[in-house]
């Protein structure tokens, strides 16, 4: 099993103690790269794949766990499944 097999698999457990830095990886798993919008983006993310679907989320702080609604919006957009 690959690294980002593991990872998929551990997402779709909804654990608690999921990072931004693999939230980032599971989107770029599925084709999604982070838009840069001005000098910062903020705590306000968008990310983009090839066909315009927009996943907008935002960055964790001051900690940096993704929230567990976060996780079941992000799985509901890329319609993955356990």
């Amino acid at each position: 099993m690959s690294k980002n097999d593991k990872l998929i698999k551990r997402f779709l457990r909804n654990p608690k103690d999921f990072v931004w830095n693999e939230l980032v990886k599971i989107l770029e798993i599925h084709g999604y790269n982070e838009m840069k919008t001005g000098k910062t983006s903020g705590s306000r993310v968008k990310f983009i794949d090839k066909s315009g679907n927009i996943i907008k989320t935002h960055k964790p702080h001051p900690q940096n766990i993704v929230k567990s609604y976060v996780i079941l919006e992000i799985k509901e957009k890329l319609k993955l499944e356990d």
